[in-house]
């Protein structure tokens, strides 16, 4: 008789670990999950990207982030204070734009950091970050967890580019002249970075200085300067 018990249970055991494991696989045609942080909120570009039907998941605002919006809005920080007021009006606003399904979630515990709760979720449900936070990116990016930044986004369509911008290219290859590397920016365009030559395969802070038509397309000069620190959220 207990061998017959200890069977059943080992039985029910197996099929209730079959059917968790189940349900953490993505569903053909289920939308995948995308979790919002602080930093997006604030930006406000979410709501045009939203708006378009570009998102390809549903949007889930975990309750972390609005007490982070909340602490900030309630700030004595004058700056802070209208940046989180903006984000709490994002995400009002999302609730409202019917091209995307937003839902705010209960996480619960107020004790952890609101980026360990981003990247537990997304990675217990195979989720998806959409930040700005460059340190957040990175860790996730460690731990496999995709994620969308809307600068990114932004780069990617733009076809103009200015004189003293500054961005993050990764040297593929040496350029034509002594010294040289070369990268591409996020819409394909070369970028030729001086001094770069000895930094192939590694991602500089390029300042752009000039630019060069060509009969095959603009080319972009740069040099190498040192990173802008990261702003606060």
């Amino acid at each position: 008789m207990d061998i017959f018990i200890t069977v059943v249970a080992l039985t029910i055991l197996a099929e209730t670990s079959f059917l968790v494991w189940q349900n953490k696989i993505p569903r053909r045609g289920a939308k995948r999950k995308i979790y919002i942080d602080t930093s997006s909120l604030i930006d406000g570009r979410i709501l045009n990207v939203a708006r378009t039907g570009f998102i390809d998941g549903d949007i889930i605002i975990l309750k972390s982030v609005l007490r982070e919006l909340h602490l900030l809005a309630d700030g004595k920080d004058s700056e802070k204070r209208a940046k989180a007021r903006a984000g709490l009006e994002s995400v009002a606003e999302l609730e409202r734009i019917v091209e995307v399904n937003t839902s705010i979630y209960d996480d619960g515990d107020e004790r952890v950091k609101v980026d360990e709760e981003l990247l537990k979720y997304a990675k217990e449900n195979r989720g998806t970050i959409l930040t700005m936070d460059y340190n957040l990116i990175k860790v996730a990016t460690a731990e496999g967890i995709p994620t969308l930044n809307i600068n990114e986004l932004a780069l990617a369509v733009r076809i103009e580019f200015e004189v003293g911008e500054r961005m993050e290219i990764k040297i593929t290859e040496k350029g034509a002249n002594r010294g040289q590397g070369v990268g591409h920016l996020p819409n394909g365009v070369m970028l030729v970075v001086d001094k770069a030559a000895n930094k192939i395969g590694q991602t500089v802070m390029v300042e752009f200085t000039h630019f060069h038509e060509t009969p095959a397309g603009r080319i972009v000069f740069g040099r190498i300067v040192a990173p802008n620190k990261n702003s606060d959220k």
